[in-house]
């Protein structure tokens, strides 16, 4: 450390170029002193003099190459530092051997590798709920705004639990918190690839349907509801399981804050004319105007 601290005044900001200007001047030692030689002795031989001056820059050309490619493992070190910098993955590791440099790069390669599957970890750990272990609200925006990108049909629908609290004060919270395990697993095996379902919060629910015109969406909420209903192992000691559910139509994601309070506006129709059943929010404005 103590001579690259003391060689920083050579191109403080270009390592590269001041191994070069070492080297360089490391190569001309053999012409310098040939030439001093002569001038010392006042016996000049042109013809070796050249010889060796031409092999003197040949041998700086070749120097310089080399020391070049050498040095690019360090520049390509230097890229997978800034790519752990950003949480990115290495998809491929140089192969650099047992040496100095080919350490450098295994090192920093499985550095930035384990950085990025750490924050991945993190990540969707903060976009998913613990106890249901489907996306919570935010891993639910995050995926809508990706979804809803262009202008197409597109359904929000959000589900509740019928009578969960007294499910919870029968029952006890352990068989509420497997209800809730247990409904979000049906969920996500009742919907298409392309559906997104979340936990939106307490026994709510939240499904986002892409590319769906609303009939097509209420006819998949209306096969999961009927089915929850005649499923007994969901409830407790015979009580039986339903949900009730409010969906509105969008086509783009500046609409989702406006569908997702006409939803929960239809949601709450739904629980005050009886439960277990849906409601679309259209039908509801309708009915109020």
């Amino acid at each position: 450390m103590r001579f690259y601290r003391a060689t920083t005044f050579l191109f403080p900001r270009n390592y590269e170029w001041r191994i070069l200007l070492i080297c360089f001047g490391a190569v001309h030692v053999p012409l310098i002193t040939y030439v001093s030689l002569q001038v010392i002795t006042g016996e000049w031989q042109p013809t070796a003099l050249i010889a060796l001056l031409l092999a003197t820059l040949l041998g700086t050309g070749f120097g310089i190459t080399a020391i070049h490619a050498l040095l690019s493992p360090i520049a390509r070190a230097t890229a997978m530092l800034e790519a752990i910098q950003n949480g990115e993955r290495i998809s491929h590791i140089p192969d650099g051997g047992s040496d100095l440099v080919g350490r450098l790069l295994h090192g920093v390669a499985t550095a930035a590798n384990e950085s990025a599957a750490r924050i991945e970890q993190l990540v969707t750990a903060a976009e998913r709920d613990a106890l249901t272990g489907i996306r919570n609200r935010r891993g639910f925006l995050d995926a809508a705004e990706k979804i809803l990108q262009g202008n197409a049909n597109a359904v929000l629908a959000f589900i509740d639990i019928d009578h969960f609290k007294l499910i919870n004060d029968q029952f006890g919270h352990d068989a509420g918190d497997s209800l809730l395990r247990a409904l979000a697993k049906r969920l996500e095996g009742g919907l298409r690839r392309t559906d997104v379902a979340a936990r939106w919060g307490g026994e709510e629910f939240a499904v986002l349907f892409p590319d769906t015109q609303l009939d097509e969406a209420r006819l998949v909420l209306e096969r999961l509801r009927a089915s929850i209903a005649l499923d007994c192992e969901l409830g407790q000691d015979s009580w039986p399981v339903t949900f009730s559910c409010g969906l509105a139509p969008l086509r783009s994601f500046a609409e989702l804050g406006d569908a997702t309070r006409r939803a929960d506006a239809a949601l709450y129709v739904a629980k005050a004319r009886g439960r277990n059943r849906l409601q679309i929010a259209e039908e509801e404005q309708l009915e109020e105007e």
